[in-house]
């Protein structure tokens, strides 16, 4: 279902051939809901924030193509909007952000500021509470993996550095490109960067504005993940659904203190004070919880015998990852058989050469 999903949106977004395909899922369905509403005799118009869910996680797109999903002041509300609404939402646990038809997001819509009271439209985003092109300005309250396809720049690239993770197809690319324009980085970037980075690294691509591959990205430490092209939609969610799988209140607490560490502590022993003071006591109890099934699952009298059971834990994961992972290292382990087999034969080649001279 997402691999048809996601070609669909790589090639021209949500259509009403998309809504129809929909429509006759039953089960483990993406909600269609959302993607259109009723504009009276003109018929469907396409919404410029996209909210579905798929099981409980929640995927928010952004829904501008023609612009390669450029953010105007509207689109920006209603992101913030949809990003409430998913804080809100009690049932999802972990969202997905992605851009629809071929591109994560190319910035703020600077053919905005060229119309007649583009001043205006200057000043209000520099003032907007949130954040030019969404809720770039403050930290989201549960976890999110940003999908990058095409271009992500400007404050586009802003946008994914909110996220906690980014999965990024090996085809796309990110940068300040807003730098040739003479436009500031106003929406976290230059907080949020040379947190994940390095100071002398963010300073590179803050300052030269320059074009980085994905390759680059994932060695920086920008993103977290680099998959085929059309794959990154698919791949975030796949991301998204193990997290939550896990037990929340343990994972957002240890979220939180990560956060606390890098951006509120002061010192080291704040940042661990703060570890303690976020551990309430419903994390407490999930904890035992945890405990009891990791003990009824791995016995006391098969001492360390969980060392040796990776497989067992795979559960969290999705089996088709899981399957991946498991061939991955046999044909590892098959490469690596017939490297030393190569090299067996060309030494006995050798010594037998040596041996008639």
């Amino acid at each position: 279902m997402l691999q048809q999903l996601a070609k669909l949106i790589s090639k021209k977004g949500i259509t009403t051939v998309l809504l129809n395909d929909f429509q006759n899922i039953s089960s483990r369905s993406i909600c269609t809901s959302n993607h259109l509403q009723k504009g009276g005799k003109e018929g469907l118009i396409e919404k410029n924030i996209i909210v579905d869910k798929d099981k409980n996680v929640t995927l928010i797109g952004i829904n501008r193509p023609q612009v390669r999903n450029a953010i105007n002041a509207a689109t920006a509300t209603q992101l913030c909007e949809a990003f409430n609404a998913f804080e809100a939402d009690d049932t999802s646990p972990v969202a997905v952000l992605y851009g629809i038809g071929g591109s994560f997001c190319a910035g703020y819509d600077i053919l905005e500021l060229g119309k007649d009271g583009g001043e205006q439209v200057s000043i209000d985003i520099l003032m907007a509470h949130e954040g030019s092109v969404g809720p770039t300005r403050r930290h989201i309250q549960k976890p999110v993996v940003c999908g990058i396809s095409g271009y992500c720049i400007a404050n586009g690239l802003e946008l994914a550095l909110m996220c906690d993770l980014r999965v990024m197809e090996e085809t796309a690319i990110l940068g300040f490109f807003n730098r040739r324009f003479g436009v500031p980085v106003i929406d976290g970037g230059t907080a949020r960067l040379p947190a994940l980075i390095g100071f002398s690294r963010a300073l590179d691509l803050i300052l030269t504005g320059r074009q980085v591959s994905a390759e680059e990205a994932l060695s920086l430490g920008v993103v977290n993940r680099v998959v085929p092209a059309g794959q990154s939609l698919i791949k975030s969610v796949e991301l998204a659904q193990t997290l939550a799988k896990f037990p929340q209140r343990a994972l957002n607490h240890d979220r939180n203190s990560l956060y606390s560490a890098v951006f509120d502590a002061a010192n080291f022993n704040q940042a661990v004070q703060n570890e303690v003071m976020y551990t309430s006591k419903e994390i407490i109890e999930e904890m035992q919880q945890g405990i009891k099934w990791f003990i009824q699952t791995f016995k006391s009298d098969t001492t360390h015998s969980w060392l040796k059971r990776e497989k067992s834990m795979a559960d969290w994961d999705d089996k088709k990852l899981a399957a991946a992972a498991e061939q991955k290292e046999v044909e590892k382990q098959a490469a690596e058989a017939a490297r030393l087999e190569a090299e067996k034969i060309a030494k006995e080649s050798k010594q037998k050469e040596g041996t008639k001279k």
